[in-house]
Parts: C-alpha cells; structure tokens; sequence
C-alpha cells in the first residue's frame, strides 16, 4: 500500500511587515501573470513579496518589487529578469474600485501574501493606509498584553 505524500502548505510567500507598517482595510485575490521559470522558482519556495506594492499603467494593475529567485538550473536561453513588474489579474470592477481609492481617498496596495490555488498562483493584495509611529507602538503594547494575558491565564489554571 502506497503512502499518500503529505500536504505542502499552500503559501509561498508572506509580508509579514505590511500589516506592521499599515492598516490593511480591505483585502482582495488577484491572479499573478508569470513566465514558466517564474512557476518553476516559486514551486521550490524562492518567491519575497516584503517590499513589493501595486502600481496602476493604462488601466491594468502591476505588482511592482516583488522578488522572484531564478533557479541555478535554468534555462540559458531566457533572460530571468528577478524584480520584473509583474501583471495582476483582476477583473474590470476590481480595478476600477482600487484605482478610485488609490486616487481619491489616498489608499496605498500592497502585496499581504502570495499563495497556491489549485494550480495557479493567486496574491493577496491588501488597501492598506499607513500607521503612524504611535499606532505602531499601541499595537504592540496590545500584542505583549495578549501574550501576558495568556501567561496568567496558564498559572492561574494551574494552581
């Protein structure tokens, strides 16, 4: 009897830091334009989205900095260009609410995670506003607190 191969988890890439530096209001799936190294490099996991965010060119939407290693093993023929803006892939109404916001309410989007669907490669892409150094600081006295919460709450159940 043949054993089953254990699931692999399904994201390739996570900004941890976008949520750090912003307030991510919405989040929305976008589908990624890739070349075949790309597909074949992100399968082995050499994918970063940490500094990468959507830029807006004659009415389509790009992921601009996201970062994608090109295996020692490729093909020598094609020019892998690692940084290359990427196009996302959204329908008519996606693109026009996120260029509306972008432009009017002074939205920022950036790339939250890059992940597996299926065969495809989807990015979750966030309209995130900026923080302030003091919202950076209360979130994390809320994280400490949660932290020390869950402590007390251990010793006290334990005694």
């Amino acid at each position: 009897m043949a054993k089953k191969p254990k699931a692999a988890s399904n994201t390739i890439a996570l900004n941890k830091r976008a949520r750090h530096e912003y307030f991510i209001e919405e989040e929305i799936e976008a589908g990624l334009e890739l070349q075949g190294w790309e597909v074949k490099a992100l399968r082995v996991g050499k994918g970063n989205i940490s500094d990468s965010y959507v830029i807006f060119r004659n009415g389509e939407a790009f992921l601009f900095g996201a970062m994608i290693t090109p295996l020692n093993m490729a093909s020598t023929h094609i020019v892998s260009d690692p940084t290359r803006t990427r196009k996302l892939l959204l329908n008519k109404r996606e693109l026009d609410s996120l260029f509306g916001k972008v432009n009017r309410e002074g939205f920022t989007i950036v790339a939250t995670s890059m992940y597996w669907k299926n065969a495809w490669v989807k990015v979750k892409i966030g309209l995130a506003k900026g923080k302030k150094l003091h919202d950076k600081r209360e979130d994390i006295k809320d994280r400490e607190w949660q932290v020390a919460k869950q402590r007390i709450m251990k010793n006290a159940n334990r005694g």
